[in-house]
């Protein structure tokens, strides 16, 4: 299995300092959400995406993932619109630096289970012939109302295109109540690429979650990875470190190398 961290783990670092701490960290790849702390735009940063996938490559780290802010769960449809041309944008990036994975949300919830199942199926079946032509994979993240990988395997059916799949962020399928076992047999040869987090449940208020570093909190990362190993997964374990939206937690200094030397120890 090929290890990367997404760039939400160093607001703070130039890309320089992204690529040198890969190399000497040794991942194998970034994850693009950030660049020099801002989230990317795909029109406004485009130049820079070309830069930093130049940079990474020339030092044998590759981009393996570009993070989009795009939803489908939205009850308006102008505003479904603005997401799906950016979601285009995204995908004309992706094909010019040939990253071809593109992950997009479903969103919070707007409205019922059925509305929100059929305002992404509609999106994503309208995304997927654009995908397809530029060998891309837009990969839907079990997060926020989509946290369940019966949902988004449900959506995935629906869409039913080999440019769309799934991303299983380690966290949110486990924070609803699915075991390992359950998200591998759901989303089975849907997934394309997947988030590793650790977090544990506030003491007081169990619906409430604290992100900690890798092995130490309650998620069952080590077993999520050796099923997915057992079951064949050759892509990228993305460490998803997110400094970006809580600063409390530990600097990427200290995340970034505990986080690899706890996924090198798997032998993965």
């Amino acid at each position: 299995m090929k290890f990367a961290f997404s760039t939400l783990a160093c607001p703070n670092w130039s890309t320089e300092q992204v690529v040198d701490n890969a190399v000497r960290l040794g991942y194998d790849a970034i994850e693009l959400r950030l660049l020099d702390g801002e989230v990317i735009d795909p029109v406004r940063d485009a130049e820079k995406v070309k830069q930093a996938v130049t940079l990474s490559r020339s030092r044998g780290i590759e981009v393996c993932t570009l993070d989009t802010s795009c939803r489908f769960n939205i009850r308006d449809p102008q505003e479904r619109a603005k997401h799906l041309a950016d979601l285009e944008n995204w995908i004309r990036l992706s094909q010019e630096v040939q990253v071809p994975i593109l992950r997009v949300f479903g969103g919070k919830s707007d409205g019922s289970e059925d509305e929100a199942v059929s305002w992404v199926v509609e999106s994503l079946s309208q995304i997927a012939p654009q995908a397809e032509r530029a060998s891309a994979i837009v990969v839907l993240e079990t997060h926020d109302a989509f946290s369940s990988s019966h949902l988004v395997a449900k959506i995935l059916q629906q869409v039913n295109s080999p440019s769309v799949a799934a991303l299983w962020d380690s966290h949110h399928p486990y924070r609803v109540g699915e075991s390992a076992e359950e998200v591998l047999k759901t989303l089975d040869g849907h997934i394309a690429h997947v988030h590793v987090k650790d977090a544990r449940r506030d003491p007081v208020d169990s619906s409430k979650w604290h992100l900690v570093l890798v092995g130490e909190g309650e998620v069952p990362v080590r077993e999520q990875l050796t099923l997915l190993k057992q079951n064949g997964y050759t892509g990228y374990a993305s460490v998803e470190w997110e400094k970006r939206w809580h600063p409390e937690i530990q600097e990427p200094e200290v995340a970034l190398p505990q986080h690899i030397a706890w996924l090198k120890s798997l032998s993965l």
